[in-house]
């Protein structure tokens, strides 16, 4: 029986330094757009886009001295690309369950959805959708660390880290301390066939 070696290389993109600096700039851009920060909350979309969500709400705090409000959101049932057949087994390996908390009435509030990577805009669509399952808020912004590109919806971050274009077979990889224990940005090649 021969096996196929699949060989995948990876070229970090952003280091933690470089993160922390794309972090930086975000946060003073969310304070230059959004000058009522009392009306203003962040919402990280689970996994990685909770401690980018905490490390931006510290770097508001440090900047304005303000506590916005903060939030995070579980996307699961609100995607379109998990199936619940009549009670066979799934196809596909099934997301795991996390927990929402928005511990702030939603009314009146700029919501800024944050997440990791911004790749077809379903993910966003899916939060989008789940925020509002909560209540109706004012506005709703959305912040990413990286945008790949292959928009598969109409979708356009207010906040970016970095552009980084892909071919479709390149992945992104984000790794974050609380989650990963280091910070980098990897640019994964397409497996070799």
């Amino acid at each position: 029986m021969q096996v196929a070696a699949s060989v995948q290389t990876a070229k970090v993109v952003l280091d933690a330094d470089a993160i922390e600096r794309k972090l930086v700039r975000i946060a003073h851009e969310i304070i230059e757009r959004n000058s009522d920060l009392t009306s203003l909350a962040l919402v990280g979309i689970h996994t990685r886009g909770v401690p980018l969500a905490h490390r931006l709400r510290r770097l508001i705090a440090s900047i304005k001295g303000a506590n916005v409000a903060l939030g995070t959101i579980d996307i699961t049932f609100y995607r379109d690309d998990v199936y619940v057949r009549d009670g066979d087994a799934p196809l596909h390996p099934q997301p795991v369950v996390k927990a929402t908390r928005l511990e702030f009435p939603l009314e009146g509030k700029t919501c800024v959805l944050v997440d990791d990577v911004l790749h077809t805009g379903r993910t966003i669509r899916a939060a989008v959708e789940a925020l509002f399952a909560y209540g109706r808020p004012a506005r709703v912004q959305l912040a990413c660390l990286v945008d790949r590109g292959h928009r598969e919806l109409p979708v356009r971050p207010d906040y970016i880290g970095k552009n980084l274009p892909t071919a479709r077979g390149e992945r992104i990889q984000v790794q974050l301390v609380e989650v990963d224990e280091v910070d980098a940005v990897l640019l994964a090649s397409a497996p070799e066939r």
